[in-house]
Formats: structure tokens, sequence, C-alpha cells
């Protein structure tokens, strides 16, 4: 059961935060309209594999937090602190996911797409502390484990939710030439699902006291 549990919580996590819109979500678009789905994906293979990484160091450090919960507290008020302000960077900054993919996007080898994946992922840290942040809290609620089988089907389930959303990016803006059909700006799904942790987080904290 919790290894079910740490692969639901990783799959979904990755979902909406392991990769927020930006250059990653972006530039597997630009690579699906100029170069096709195929490279795009192979793009998203290589980027999943940097974060499975990302993710696995930061659970191996979060499984340390957790053997010494004098600084859990400290870091649940600093991880409310990121996703308030995670919450208004995606409600009021930032750009619009349904706008044109910018044309001035640098070109990469088209025979290298995976490594280039794998190297450009490593530009974004976020997993890291985002990963740490989540597997702490849901063991506060005794929703995640630290064992190793739990931590491996947590890190697959990551890179799985990572390559659904970039899958997402790719299949998105390949249908963005039909004007008919708007789409949803995702920067607000993110959004609300950043507040909703906000507020989970917010009440934890509260009950503490």
């Amino acid at each position: 059961m919790s290894i079910l549990l740490n692969f639901i919580i990783g799959f979904v996590a990755a979902l909406i935060g392991v990769i927020p819109p930006g250059l990653l979500n972006m530039y597997a678009a630009k690579v699906s309209v100029k170069e096709g789905r195929k490279r795009a994906l192979t793009f998203s293979l290589g980027v999943c594999v940097t974060v499975m990484l990302q993710t696995y160091i930061a659970l191996i450090f979060a499984r340390f937090l957790d053997m010494h919960p004098e600084y859990v507290d400290m870091l649940q008020k600093v991880g409310l602190g990121i996703f308030i302000c995670l919450t208004i960077y995606f409600f009021f900054i930032a750009k619009d996911t349904r706008r044109e993919i910018p044309e001035g996007m640098e070109r990469h080898s088209k025979t290298n797409r995976f490594f280039s994946g794998m190297l450009l992922a490593l530009l974004n840290l976020l997993p890291l502390p985002y990963w740490l942040y989540i597997s702490i809290t849901f063991a506060g609620f005794g929703w995640f484990s630290f064992g190793q089988l739990e931590l491996l089907a947590a890190v697959l389930a990551s890179g799985m939710g990572t390559f659904m959303m970039l899958t997402i990016y790719v299949w998105f803006f390949r249908k963005k030439h039909k004007p008919e059909k708007k789409g949803v700006n995702m920067n607000y799904i993110i959004g609300l699902i950043t507040a909703i942790i906000s507020a989970i987080t917010f009440f934890k904290i509260f009950n503490n006291f």
C-alpha cells in the first residue's frame, strides 16, 4: 500500500510541479512544431532521466530530514512561503501558455535530442526543493514512506508524470494552428493546485501550534 501511495503522489506531483511552464515545456513544444513529435518525445525522455535523478537525490535528503524532525517545521514554513509565491506567479505573472511559440529560441542539433533534453533539464533546479518539500509534507500526514522500494516507486512515477506533462505540451501546441480551439491556460490550473497545497500546509502548521 505504501508503494502505491508513493507512486500516486509521485505521479501527480510530477504532473503539477516538477516542470512548471517555462524553458523545458516551451522547448519541447518548439521541437514538436519544427521537427515533429517523435523528436520532441525523444527530447522529453532525456528530460525525464534528469528529473528522476534529481528526484532521487531530493528524496534521499528528505529521508535524512525525516529522521531529524527538528528541521521539518522550519522546512514546512519555508515551503509555505515558496508555494504562496508560486501561486501568485502562476496567477498574475506567468505568461499565458496559450501564446504563440516564440521564434527566437536557439536551435540545437536534431541528432541529439535525448542528450539535449538531459542537459537542458539540469538548468531546472526546481525538482530538488520541490520534492524535498512534497515528500516531507506528505510524510507528515503518514501518506509518504522513505523505504527503498517506496522511494524507487516515487522516482519512477516522477519520470512518468514528467513525460506525460511534456507530452501534453507537445500535443497542445501542435493543435495551436486551429484558431477555433482557444484551449486552457495551464498556469491557472497549476496556480490553483499550488494554492491548495499552500492551504493544506498552512492548516498543518496552524494545528501544530
